[in-house]
């Protein structure tokens, strides 16, 4: 019984009940094999008078002008088909925007990011992943870039452009696209935030599969999981909303579309996936990572 009770004194000592919300064992240096990359800065002007801050935004302007491109060129063709059976359907469009996404992701990773989506960057900003400043100037970008990639659709496919803009389907009510917007978001920067988690990373080097090379090779595929969960997010929600999940997407494609019922419900393709970002990072950063909110 001795015995007993001196494993329920080590154990109550090792593993504290009195932990601090954001400040579980994870927090503690001793025994990682990973290290935590340090938050960033919530405000650095020093950015701005550097090259290598407006190479990340143009490359975050590119990515998104040719996920618009793209995207909205595909929802056009199946909008003008004559039948379901002579388009790529619902099932295409939801490989095309996840597709692209894995595609983009891909190539501008090591530049920018990857972001391609200003709910993504709200959410990485919140996990102080990146300052105020940087995420403002890549929200504009991203804007700007969806605006031009669906202006040039409609610049020539001005008789068949039918906009791609997201709207709440008949039948289903604004509070149900809020929904559907939130929880869609939530998927994709959840995914976002684990693909690219610094512990997973490190955890997986100690796979039997091939040790630090198997590492590489996940990191390379790193994009894969976030544009299967864009394609997945597109299939369930394409009834309803026509899928936002992105706001400079919903902004770019009404702006150019220019109908009133394009902005009608608006504000459900912006509030909607913000609210879905801030819950991931709050879900991923305190209670699945148990991250200080505080660095000691």
């Amino acid at each position: 019984m001795e015995g007993k009770e001196e494993d329920v004194r080590l154990g109550a000592n090792k593993f504290s009940e009195r932990q601090p919300i954001g400040t579980a064992a994870q927090s503690q240096d001793e025994g990682k094999d990973y290290k935590e990359p340090p938050p960033a800065p919530f405000f650095e002007p020093e950015e701005l008078g550097s090259w290598s801050f407006y190479r990340t935004g143009i490359a975050e302007f590119m990515a998104t002008f040719l996920f618009l491109y793209i995207t909205i060129l595909t929802v056009m063709g199946v909008n003008n088909s004559s039948s379901k059976c002579a388009s790529v359907g619902i099932q295409g469009i939801a490989w095309a925007f996840g597709g692209m996404i894995f595609a983009l992701v891909y190539c501008t990773a090591g530049i920018s990011g990857g972001h391609i989506n200003p709910a993504v960057t709200f959410g990485l900003f919140l996990a102080r992943k990146l300052s105020l400043t940087r995420a403002i100037f890549y929200i504009i970008m991203q804007c700007l870039g969806a605006i031009c990639g669906a202006g040039v659709v409609k610049g020539y496919q001005k008789g068949l452009y039918g906009g791609g803009a997201n709207v709440v389907a008949p039948g289903y009510t604004k509070g149900s696209g809020l929904g559907a917007e939130i929880i869609g978001t939530f998927v994709l920067v959840y995914t976002v935030f684990s693909a690219t988690d610094a512990k997973r990373n490190a955890r997986d080097s100690h796979v039997p599969l091939g040790g630090p090379q198997f590492t590489k090779f996940l990191r390379i595929l790193a994009p894969l999981p976030i544009g299967f969960a864009v394609f997945l997010v597109h299939l369930a929600t394409i009834p309803i909303t026509g899928t936002g999940i992105n706001p400079a997407r919903s902004l770019g494609a009404a702006i150019i579309y220019n109908k009133d019922h394009a902005w009608d419900d608006m504000w459900i393709f912006w509030v909607g996936p913000f609210i879905g970002a801030a819950l991931a990072a709050i879900y991923h950063q305190i209670v699945i990572r148990a991250i200080p909110f505080k660095s000691r």
